[in-house]
């Protein structure tokens, strides 16, 4: 479905610089630590620093010379990495034929998104404590591994991943009865699931370099990654915004770049969670600030009523929603319980356009 022939390229690009070290020696141990001491870990995070500051604190260093030469080499390896310039036209059908919709499982998000999830964008959920959240993202891999016969790589930053509950999702959208021939189906869809338990940022950093680095072998076994889930993104960049200023901002911003290329390049819808926090006049808002707000395509807002079972979904961003009203998804769900009846009662609100 994807065409991955500049792999090795986009690896370079998407690799901490640690990993660089074999193929150009001038990125030495020196030479990591003194980018790291900048915030800089990776190739892209050349991208959004002032590379003439960078070499004016070179300048200042006893091996100057070398960390100039290191930067020099650096800035070689980003002008080998860039795109072919794509007209309108060629655009177009990526997106068509490229990008494609994967549903939710859930029919109010999949009614609310005109179809789903879509590969190439990044999709966050954003929601107070044990709004449902975590239930979203096992329902969207459980139906992408069993509807969409892809693979979905799950990154778990608080133990909240559940195979029981993802088995019960498999087990209802698949409907076939478990003899021998079901147990295979089954199997073969839990095996795609992959889970992987990462509680800080530079874990996730080497879980994506791996996947990108193992894409094109992923084709040829025609076990092909088609979403890429994070519960929750915030749990990994909410520690490194406390005291580290700009250097914590630089890793969030080289966070969101990495899985937007990882989404675009290799065609995955990647669904992220996020919390929320107190606003003005004590009205919640997603958390990680200003900066962070422009990096998700899509931002959708999940609430609701616990008592009485009520979700709300609401979009607060998408691409093609822009001078739209934003939709009010009411939701009764018995999505949560184990029976795994769905009832849905759809009211669409027109809201004032989202700022």
């Amino acid at each position: 479905m994807c065409c991955v022939d500049t792999g090795k390229e986009s690896v370079k690009e998407m690799a901490p610089l640690k990993a660089l070290e074999a193929e150009y020696p001038i990125l030495d141990p020196n030479f990591q630590a003194f980018c790291a001491s900048h915030g800089i870990f990776s190739v892209e995070d050349f991208l959004i620093h002032d590379l003439y500051e960078l070499a004016a604190f070179a300048e200042q260093q006893p091996t100057s010379e070398k960390l100039k030469q290191g930067i020099t080499q650096v800035l070689s390896i980003i002008d080998t990495q860039h795109q072919p310039w794509l007209n309108g036209m060629e655009l177009l059908d990526d997106a068509l034929y490229n990008k494609h919709v994967l549903s939710t499982g859930c029919e109010g998000i999949d009614l609310l998104l005109g179809g789903g999830l879509r590969e190439g964008q990044l999709t966050e959920l954003v929601g107070p404590s044990s709004c449902g959240k975590t239930q979203v993202c096992l329902l969207a891999a459980s139906n992408v591994a069993t509807k969409h016969m892809g693979n979905v790589v799950y990154l778990d930053t608080g133990n909240s991943f559940s195979p029981q509950r993802i088995a019960q999702f498999v087990g209802h959208i698949a409907g076939r009865a478990f003899d021998e021939a079901g147990k295979r189906i089954f199997q073969r869809i839990m095996n795609g699931i992959v889970c992987h338990s990462v509680f800080d940022i530079f874990t996730m950093f080497n879980v994506l370099h791996r996947l990108v680095i193992n894409f094109p072998s992923q084709l040829q076994k025609g076990g092909q990654v088609r979403m890429l889930i994070v519960d929750s993104i915030s749990s990994l960049i909410t520690p490194i915004l406390g005291n580290s200023g700009s250097q914590g901002r630089a890793l969030m911003i080289s966070a969101g770049y990495m899985l937007k290329k990882l989404a675009h390049e290799h065609n995955v819808a990647v669904l992220v969670t996020n919390h929320t926090v107190g606003g003005e006049r004590g009205i919640p808002k997603p958390a990680l600030g200003q900066t962070w707000k422009s990096i998700p395509h899509v931002r959708l807002l999940l609430s609701g009523d616990h008592g009485n079972n009520v979700r709300s979904i609401s979009v607060l961003r998408h691409p093609s929603m822009v001078n739209l009203s934003t939709f009010i998804v009411i939701a009764v769900h018995k999505l949560f319980k184990p029976d795994l009846r769905i009832a849905l009662l759809l009211l669409l609100v027109f809201l004032p356009p989202c700022k």
